[in-house]
């Protein structure tokens, strides 16, 4: 049978989004007019069609990290660390995902990740994917940094949401940011606590970005970051705008008197860190490293998940994300002890290459792996998923 243009096309698009040399987010530009939704089957493949539809600067405020993107990439390498020990002639006849969370019942343990600027890959933004979100029966976290106001997105969700939080040195306007959220409808609050000051982002240097903030969307509040676009460092070090950087533990306590719906702490790291969040009242943690958006040399997340679920020791939930795009990464997290994984990058793929349409059928590429791989591995429920069914090899 003689291939057609389109079935190269699609081959082409298989092999280059599957390369070990795309860890560093670089996929080819191919015309989106060469696939459609139904002819692309991984979530990496939705990159390079969404590549297609976005200006440089978008892409590359979307793709990159800190520095060498040297963590960036490590979110990945991980995850080749961590091999399965499936057991056989277990009956996974029936498979069941779904999962209460902060008492909202969601049909798999993948959430939308908050991440800013969704107009940059779609026009209609936030609002896509969150009524994705909601299609699928999943979370989305809104970020602060959102193209839409929170009680538009909050109006278009058809299904639980959450809010991140970005404070600045104004503690007032967290408050502000928190009270909207919550009347907007969110069911909890991430607080994002590694993010001292404005990280050193190379491919936003050359586009000639004067902040990583998204564009500001008509009649939306300006997020933290475009209000400070063109400022000078702080301090005499040069490092940046800052951030969080003169705010400690003692301000969860502050936010808690305010927030009376669940509080995460994103942004752990350390089982040291992990201990002092369930000490000061956190009630869950997100392991993250911001997608190495920020410290570069950071470790990954699947990699320090295990000692951070050990020092939490079921007390409150455990979330991770970072670098995940497969569902036996989500596998092998929920083996760690991890109670559910959020993805940030993929979704974006999802909606900038389909709009609506593309972010769900990344959410469901996702789902259904991850069902495959537990039917697989001899793991019917989440319940019966424990580290005996991973061996991790050590760097």
């Amino acid at each position: 049978m003689p291939i057609t243009r389109r079935d190269a096309a699609r081959s082409l698009l298989s092999f280059v989004a599957g390369s070990p040399l795309l860890r560093a987010q670089e996929a080819p530009r191919l015309p989106d007019r060469l696939v459609s939704i139904d002819q692309l089957y991984n979530v990496m493949e939705f990159e390079t069609v969404a590549r297609a539809h976005m200006v440089k600067a978008a892409y590359d405020y979307i793709a990159g990290g800190a520095d060498d993107e040297w963590t960036l990439h490590r979110n990945r390498e991980a995850f080749q660390k961590i091999t399965f020990r499936p057991h056989m002639l277990v009956d996974v006849s029936k498979l069941d995902l779904s999962l209460e969370l902060f008492g909202q019942k969601i049909e798999m343990p993948i959430l939308v990740a908050p991440t800013a600027g969704h107009q940059q890959a779609h026009p209609d933004g936030e609002l896509a994917t969150i009524r994705a979100a909601g299609q699928v029966k999943t979370i989305m976290a809104v970020s602060s940094n959102s193209s839409y106001p929170i009680d538009k997105i909050g109006a278009a969700a058809t299904g639980p949401f959450w809010f991140q939080l970005y404070t600045e040195p104004d503690r007032d306007s967290a408050r502000e940011r928190v009270e909207r959220a919550l009347a907007a409808g969110a069911k909890a609050v991430v607080w994002t606590v590694d993010n001292g000051y404005l990280p050193h982002r190379e491919r936003l240097l050359r586009d000639r970005l004067a902040s990583p903030g998204p564009p500001e969307p008509s009649g939306a509040a300006p997020p933290p970051v475009a209000r400070r676009r063109g400022a000078p460092p702080v301090n005499k070090y040069r490092v940046g705008q800052e951030f969080t950087a003169g705010l400690t533990w003692s301000f969860l306590q502050e936010l808690r008197s305010y927030t009376p719906v669940p509080l995460l702490i994103k942004g752990i790291l350390t089982p040291e860190d992990a201990k002092r969040a369930v000490e000061n009242g956190a009630q869950g943690i997100v392991v993250s490293n911001h997608g190495g958006r920020y410290l570069d040399g950071a470790p990954a997340t699947i990699e320090v998940l295990p000692e951070i679920v050990d020092a939490v020791g079921g007390r409150i939930p455990v979330l991770v994300d970072g670098g995940f795009r497969r569902g036996t990464d989500v596998l092998k997290a929920l083996a760690i002890g991890a109670k559910a994984v959020l993805i940030g990058r993929p979704p974006l793929w999802g909606l900038g290459a389909f709009g609506q349409p593309g972010v769900a059928r990344v959410l469901e590429l996702l789902q259904s792996e991850l069902a495959l791989a537990m039917g697989l591995a001899g793991r019917p429920t989440l319940a019966s998923i424990d580290r005996s069914l991973i061996r991790i090899d050590r760097y």
